[in-house]
């Protein structure tokens, strides 16, 4: 598969910007392989929305489907802006703000895209309740060699202990990309 162009226009303008935390690719073909899984009527939620790479990965990995409801929620107004400047399907929604507060108004999702600080490393378990029955949820970053930082360590530690220890969650850890952690809501 080649890359998408909605995913090349997102590495343009995070290279313009000089952005440099967008999805690897990698991991990016994957998300998009989760997303051509969501149920018709399914609801997909990324967290981190940055130039809007992974959110070009949801979009091609959907194959043109527009019964999905897509949200995307970035913190930062200066990288919002990055992703708000591209056009996307009218079946996505692009949020400016934090996930903290939006969590009461987005509701339930069936595929969650953890690639953000917040809902990862804070609000861990509100992204968890956020999962609808048999909901899946993917984590990356979550290998800390990688980065270097033994504040990133600490956390990834944490949430892989949540995520894998989690009693209404099935995990799997995969060390490959960036480290991921792909979960499924029991129930």
């Amino acid at each position: 598969m080649n890359t998408p162009a909605a995913v090349s226009a997102a590495q343009e303008r995070a290279r313009a910007a000089g952005f440099t935390m967008s999805s690897e690719e990698s991991c990016g073909r994957f998300l998009g392989v989760l997303a051509g899984a969501v149920r018709p009527g399914g609801r997909i939620l990324e967290i981190g929305t940055g130039s809007g790479a992974g959110l070009g990965w949801i979009v091609a990995g959907l194959g043109g489907r527009s019964d999905v409801e897509v949200h995307s929620v970035e913190l930062d107004p200066a990288i919002h802006a990055l992703a708000a400047a591209a056009e996307w399907p009218s079946w996505v929604r692009l949020h400016l703000g934090d996930v903290h507060d939006l969590y009461p108004v987005l509701g339930s999702f069936d595929l969650i895209f953890a690639d953000a600080p917040g809902g990862k490393w804070t609000d861990l378990d509100r992204t968890i309740a956020a999962l609808t029955p048999g909901g899946l949820l993917l984590v990356d970053d979550m290998r800390p060699e990688r980065w270097g930082s033994a504040d990133h360590e600490r956390l990834t530690g944490e949430v892989a202990t949540t995520l894998l220890t989690h009693p209404g969650l099935n995990a799997v850890e995969l060390t490959w990309s960036t480290g991921l952690i792909l979960c499924s809501r029991i129930g």
